[in-house]
């Protein structure tokens, strides 16, 4: 499988890019604010009624657009109509943020899950990413909380660098998910069938046995979401690099 390329370990990545005042999470404001500031870009996919890569986090729009429904819903001209927290910024495009960035900093994709238990039944979202993605020039990565979605990109695309979005599962956060399939999750055992590189952790669960074994066999190793200097201090105990919202790291 392909390593993750360097600019991933070298800089800082802005979760859901720079966010802030006037430039709201995963909009084309918080990509150029990350551009501007040296700092690599992390950002989440959800699909428009017709498939087309969007970049949001939430399935619901009412956080961050203020109305009832989901995402999957609502046609590509709809969503860019539509004004996130209160800003001038629309829902983008996958392939907009694409010509943003232009490769200027890298980019982590994270796929949102479309089974809603991180099963096999992902629909053709991931598809449609790597469509988006043919011909970008620039340091990408594709990752995924599902490892069914992680393991479909490497198949569709084994150039691309694919990893797992990961975490310790627990059952308060993850309610759709039985218990066997939480702990088999927690234990990180599809990264070698998956076709994955690194992994992004969470922070207050890097003492997990398999991260370690995981780093010891030169996996990268990403995390999120720090947002402090101490909280950053301790990750890097243990982390290659950073995934960060609400404070200014280094670069």
């Amino acid at each position: 499988m392909p390593a993750l390329p360097d600019a991933f370990l070298s800089a800082p990545i802005a979760h859901r890019g720079l966010h802030g005042p006037g430039k709201p999470e995963n909009s084309l404001a918080a990509a150029q604010a990350a551009i501007d500031a040296g700092y690599g870009i992390e950002l989440d996919i959800q699909p428009a009624s017709d498939g087309t890569p969007m970049v949001f986090h939430d399935y619901r729009l009412k956080r961050l657009v203020g109305q009832d429904g989901v995402i999957g819903q609502y046609d590509v001209e709809a969503l860019a109509a539509m004004r996130i927290l209160g800003s001038d910024q629309g829902v983008p495009t996958l392939a907009e943020f694409l010509e943003l960035v232009a490769g200027k900093v890298p980019l982590l994709v994270e796929i949102k899950d479309q089974d809603g238990h991180l099963g096999a039944n992902i629909g053709t979202l991931h598809q449609k990413v790597v469509e988006v993605l043919e011909g970008y020039d620039g340091p990408v990565a594709v990752m995924s909380f599902n490892p069914h979605v992680v393991e479909a990109v490497h198949a569709l695309r084994p150039g691309l660098p694919v990893g797992l979005t990961t975490c310790d599962f627990p059952a308060e956060d993850w309610p759709l998910i039985d218990d066997e399939r939480r702990v088999y999750l927690a234990g990180i055992s599809d990264y070698d069938r998956s076709g994955a590189s690194f992994i992004s952790h969470d922070k207050v669960e890097l003492g997990n046995p398999r991260v370690d074994a995981l780093k010891a066999m030169g996996a990268p190793i990403l995390c999120w979401t720090v947002r402090s200097e101490a909280e950053e201090e301790a990750a890097r105990r243990i982390a290659d690099n950073i995934t960060f919202e609400g404070y200014l790291p280094p670069v």
